[in-house]
């Protein structure tokens, strides 16, 4: 029987948080700022942020550790594709449309969320999936 590899979900959380930080940051950071509505004042420091970067390192964690779980048992699958990469990514895409995508969805159909907000982070977060999908099969 297969195992969870716990270094896989381990690189898989890591690679979220930085993909993450560079959506958010140097690759996109000025468009979700404008998407979000956020003004920077100019005085924000790294320090300050560091107990969300925390929490956002453990949510990683243990989303890596779900889709670790989920791929054991779904690796058999003909609906995944296999247990290869393709298989993660697959996987990855299908748990990102029936479950992210979806519950996020209610924030602009019932709260008024920007759509492209929730357009800019059901993208992002497509990318982040796939590839923790693609490291925890890979592995």
């Amino acid at each position: 029987m297969t195992s969870i590899n716990l270094i896989a979900i381990s690189v898989a959380a890591v690679a979220a948080f930085v993909l993450g930080f560079l959506f958010h940051g140097p690759i996109a950071g000025k468009l979700w700022m404008k998407l979000a509505n956020i003004h920077p004042t100019g005085n924000e420091k790294l320090k300050d942020m560091i107990p969300q970067m925390l929490w956002n390192l453990l949510v990683q964690f243990i989303t890596a550790f779900v889709l670790a779980v989920i791929h054991l048992f779904a690796s058999s699958s003909p609906y995944i594709g296999g247990k290869g990469i393709l298989g993660g990514v697959i996987l990855a895409a299908w748990l990102w449309f029936g479950f992210l995508v979806t519950s996020s969805s209610i924030e602009v159909i019932w709260m008024g969320r920007n759509y492209k907000l929730w357009l800019f982070e059901a993208v992002s977060s497509l990318i982040v999936m796939v590839t923790m999908g693609a490291i925890i099969a890979g592995w």
